[in-house]
């Protein structure tokens, strides 16, 4: 008599195919975010989880938050699964992604396959996830076997923008509250931990002027230019600070983006651009921002104007903060029994450390919900070209990754 795991196995690999087409049709719904256009792939996802009898609750996230946030719809999904009186787990991966960018050599929302990898936009991270956590619910519940607790599925589509109206949502409006949870991952590892994000938008206000006569005018590229050195120093001292944190190496700060000027021939007036400063798990996010803000203001303030010309003004927005997510002492049992599977399924140990990514799982864990971040993904995020051309996922990586959580969820629950 095969034994439940054994069973759990051969329900997977018998359905494997049907896995991979609903992977494939996922992907080909784009949720470019920005611009944030996610309700259509949460609607096409219902219709998919339909099929299985799997009945989607559709959270619609009210127009002026999702405008508020930057984004133009988002409709969360929530599927429960009751077994009887227990723990409820939560898994949840989310469906938005950055645009695919430049570069790649197979359509981003194909889904081609190609030498055992399905390439396209968010197969990685995390949409590979969508299909992991919702075969391993249907592979547990064939076994028909007694079940105590619940799962419910989080289908949300926030994360690129931090989270707040996606899981961050349905956690304050009362719509889920588990007891644990596993969020979508991205390598073989448990990940227990991740860092920080503060993302700021600085905008150098100069003064135009004609390119001929530049000294009649402040040139605020050269003021942006002036406060991006300081900026950019800091890191120096950055890389001298170590976190205790496994997989976790030290602060650091980047500018992804900068705008500005109005032709060639102007002098520049304003310009715009936004940093993004990851923050080690022991870090103090308040303090980090305010050292930045001094850094700014100091710098501005020693940039010199051309004789007669104005000072620059300089406003500093925040567009993010998200916290490290630190290891609450529940989520042991969840690290305990992916550890062992993983190992069971990989043929190799599974290690617990945190990485330098943020992630949708601090807002649970901010809420006292255990949490750790595994699931469909290659052995390192570089090898998935994840946010990056041609992101791809090993087909052989999503069937094993799908067993590991069907057989934790089977010790959790059974």
């Amino acid at each position: 008599m095969p034994t439940a795991y054994e069973q759990l196995d051969a329900w997977i690999d018998q359905h494997f195919d049907e896995e991979v087409s609903f992977l494939q049709q996922l992907v080909r719904v784009p949720t470019d975010t920005p611009p944030g256009n996610n309700a259509p792939h949460a609607e096409r996802t219902a219709e998919l989880l339909k099929a299985f009898g799997m009945q989607a609750r559709a959270f619609p996230v009210p127009d002026d938050e999702v405008k508020a946030a930057g984004l133009q719809s988002i409709t969360n999904l929530i599927v429960r699964r009751d077994y009887g009186p227990g723990k409820t787990i939560a898994l949840n991966a989310h469906g938005d992604v950055v645009p695919p960018g430049e570069g790649w050599t197979h359509d981003p929302y194909g889904g081609e396959i190609e030498n055992g990898h399905m390439f396209g936009r968010a197969t990685a991270v995390s949409k590979g996830d969508f299909a992991s956590f919702t075969f391993a619910v249907r592979a547990l519940e064939s076994l028909k076997a007694p079940l105590k607790g619940a799962v419910e599925l989080h289908f949300t589509y926030d994360e690129e923008f931090g989270g707040e109206v996606g899981p961050g949502w349905l956690l304050r409006n009362g719509h889920t509250k588990p007891d644990l949870m596993i969020a979508a991952g991205f390598s073989y590892q448990v990940v227990t931990a991740h860092n920080g994000c503060l993302q700021l938008e600085v905008t150098v206000q100069g003064e135009m002027a004609h390119a001929a006569i530049p000294d009649s005018g402040t040139d605020a590229l050269q003021a942006a230019v002036h406060i991006l050195s300081a900026l950019h120093a800091l890191n120096a001292d950055y890389k001298k600070v170590s976190s205790g944190v496994e997989g976790i190496t030290h602060p650091y700060l980047n500018v992804g983006q900068i705008s500005g000027g109005t032709n060639t021939n102007v002098v520049p007036g304003k310009v715009v651009f936004k940093l993004d400063r990851r923050m080690i798990p022991e870090e103090n996010p308040n303090e980090v921002e305010a050292s930045i803000r001094s850094v700014i203001a100091q710098a501005a303030a020693s940039f010199n104007p051309p004789r007669g010309g104005k000072n620059v003004q300089v406003d500093v927005r925040r567009m993010l903060l998200a916290h490290a997510m630190k290891p609450l002492p529940g989520n042991q049992v969840l690290v305990s029994a992916i550890q062992k599977h993983g190992q069971a399924i990989f043929g190799e140990p599974i290690p617990a450390v945190g990485t330098p990514l943020y992630t949708d799982v601090r807002l649970y864990v901010e809420r006292g919900i255990p949490g750790v971040i595994y699931g469909a993904g290659p052995r390192t995020v570089l090898e998935s070209h994840a946010k990056r051309a041609d992101e791809r996922l090993a087909l052989e990586d999503l069937r094993r990754a799908t067993k590991v959580v069907a057989r934790t969820l089977h010790d959790l629950l059974g």
